[in-house]
């Protein structure tokens, strides 16, 4: 019987593989197929139920099997060496654990999940997330939070909307993620800069900001920031906290990847705001599901109102589907087991790729060195710049991301690479960051004489 079975999905898998089964078409009956394989019609419907679990097929009552889609092969590993993509490691997203939320969230709050909810989010997610985040430290109420369609979502309502303290500029470190310098673009709002080094930023120059820039707000990323995997100390942080409440500064603390932090003791600078100062982002795209398109937002209360307009105005509510599968995820106690194994996925790579720098990359070049997160920066030497790395990497399926677009126009520097360890295997590190050093000693030898197939005599 298992052979006969395992015939039957492999039969259907090869006819979906060469097209002569296509999106829509109907599949054989099990009677059918029951006398062409010599078997009991029990095991056709294993194989059909088989290959239902696989959204390779579906079911209509009294009519038959047919198919969902055009079949996928498996993609061919072509030995690409990735540290461009920045979404999680796909080994590790919990595809199927997920899956059982979304039709367990089906079955329980059925025509709930497919009309208008309450647009601050669904109240029993709002309860689940409120416990969630006391793992972070971050301690609150539901009243507080608003769940939207991603953290992007959450910078370009707060960048558009006035704040309490009736301020308009906004100041963000230098470099920083690129989707927040494009909002910032796109409403035309005054944008300052602050450096940001491996070291962190100069907190005299940061009061100054405050002081004589009428800042509505400041953009920090205090752990793991994109692009330099920079975190701040809690000293720091704190200071930071200071500075704006003496200023009257609200600060916008995007915390994408601060379960990450295998430092027990750093805590988010929403952990220093007494007075409602910080306004806290945590996204789950990077952590778990990009395309779940759920992120937290902890406002003031003196801004919810306000908050809630903008979001109104921009799409009503957010995926109650994906609310109402959240919070089962989150209610099991699964997110806590899989933030478990991605720490310690994340926090080798990590490792790996520093010891690879440390011991590949020419002695001119410089890189940062977090703890683990997503991103690690290298600085190149003068005479070579990320866009040349960049293009002859690419020519021999190595991939990384020139960070100039990370910059403000006045801040720009055009040597900077950002490698991002979420997509890549761990064997492909040391290979990949060989290749890179090769590549800058090349540039920097040949200087204005690269061409791709001067890049291939290295």
């Amino acid at each position: 019987m298992n052979a006969k079975y395992i015939g039957i999905i492999e039969e259907i898998k090869d006819q979906l593989a060469n097209g002569s089964l296509v999106a829509g078409s109907k599949l054989p009956s099990v009677r059918q197929l029951s006398e062409k394989f010599s078997c009991n019609k029990n095991t056709v419907i294993k194989a059909y139920n088989e290959l239902e679990k696989e959204h390779l097929i579906y079911s209509v009552p009294k009519s038959g099997y047919y198919v969902v889609n055009e079949f996928q092969n498996p993609e061919n590993k072509n030995n690409a060496i990735d540290f461009l993509s920045a979404g999680p490691d796909k080994d590790v997203m919990p595809y199927i654990e997920f899956q059982h939320c979304i039709n367990q969230a089906i079955d329980t709050y059925k025509e709930e999940l497919f009309t208008y909810s309450d647009q601050q989010g669904l109240y029993s997610l709002r309860v689940q997330l409120v416990k969630y985040l006391q793992n972070l430290q971050v301690f609150t109420d539901p009243e507080r939070l608003f769940v939207v369609s991603g953290s992007q979502q959450a910078l370009n309502l707060l960048v558009s909307m006035p704040f309490p303290n009736g301020k308009n500029n906004i100041l963000i470190e230098q470099p920083t993620y690129f989707g927040f310098i494009e909002s910032a673009n796109l409403h035309q709002a005054t944008t300052f800069g602050i450096d940001l080094s491996t070291e962190g930023i100069d907190l005299d120059r940061l009061e100054y900001m405050f002081r004589n820039n009428d800042i509505k707000f400041f953009y920090i990323v205090p752990r793991f920031q994109n692009p330099l995997g920079h975190s701040y100390t809690n000293n720091e942080k704190k200071r930071i906290v200071e500075l704006a409440e003496k200023y009257d500064v609200y600060l916008v603390e995007d915390d994408f990847l601060g379960d990450l932090d295998p430092n027990l003791k750093s805590d988010p600078l929403f952990s220093y705001d007494p007075s409602g100062r910080v306004i806290y982002i945590k996204s789950f795209s990077k952590i778990f599901l990009p395309g779940l398109r759920i992120a937290v937002v902890v406002l003031p209360k003196l801004m919810i109102n306000n908050f809630l307009r903008y979001k109104f105005s921009a799409d009503f509510n957010s995926s109650v589907l994906s609310q109402g599968a959240l919070e089962i995820y989150l209610k099991s106690g699964m997110l806590n087991g899989h933030i478990k194994r991605i720490k310690g996925v994340y926090h080798k790579k990590m490792k790996l790729l520093q010891e690879a720098c440390e011991l590949l990359l020419p002695a001119n070049t410089h890189f940062s060195k977090p703890t683990s997160g997503f991103y690690l920066s290298v600085f190149l030497p003068e005479t070579v710049t990320a866009k040349q790395v960049v293009n002859l990497l690419r020519e021999k399926n190595i991939y990384v991301d020139d960070a100039s677009r990370m910059f403000l126009p006045e801040y720009k520097k055009e040597n900077l690479l950002r490698l991002s360890i979420s997509q890549v295997n761990e064997s492909q590190i040391k290979p990949g960051v060989d290749q890179l050093a090769r590549c800058i000693a090349f540039i920097d030898s040949r200087k204005n004489y690269i061409t791709p197939n001067n890049f291939l005599l290295f």
